[in-house]
């Protein structure tokens, strides 16, 4: 005589059951993720500041590039780090000597003084720098 519950099929034997909670949990984990690896993807390498916007934008490629910010209170930062104008000139002939072929990225913050961004882009000129692109945020 056999039982009419507990799970059991056939013979006795327990059926396999999918558990769906566990897998709502792995997909939401796997979602997130996702979501934020993807918002990473599109950082600056520079310090935060609030970009010019311009219709005309292209998408960038970071990688060989070094990224140096022009903040609003007219500061200079090669990467994330905040320098003075010696250490910046002195940063870029050491870049130009391991990097020939480098990228400069001017992220300027749409407050600064347009001289100052003209400075580091001169700068970066006159030390043979031929690929010097200023970071702007797409309208």
């Amino acid at each position: 005589m056999h039982g009419g519950g507990g799970g059991t099929g056939p013979g006795g034997k327990k059926r396999a059951r999918i558990e769906i909670i566990p897998l709502i949990d792995v997909i939401f984990f796997l979602l997130a993720t996702f979501v934020l690896f993807t918002l990473s993807l599109n950082k600056s390498n520079g310090v935060s500041v609030q970009l010019p916007t311009a219709v005309s934008s292209e998408a960038r490629d970071p990688n060989g590039t070094v990224t140096i910010s022009v903040t609003d209170e007219g500061a200079l930062a090669w990467d994330k780090d905040l320098i003075t104008l010696d250490e910046f000139l002195q940063r870029l002939q050491v870049y130009r000597r391991e990097f020939p072929d480098g990228r400069i990225l001017i992220n300027g913050d749409e407050r600064a003084f347009f001289a100052q961004a003209i400075y580091v882009f001169d700068e970066a000129r006159k030390a043979g720098f031929l690929k010097v692109y200023i970071e702007t945020h797409v309208r």
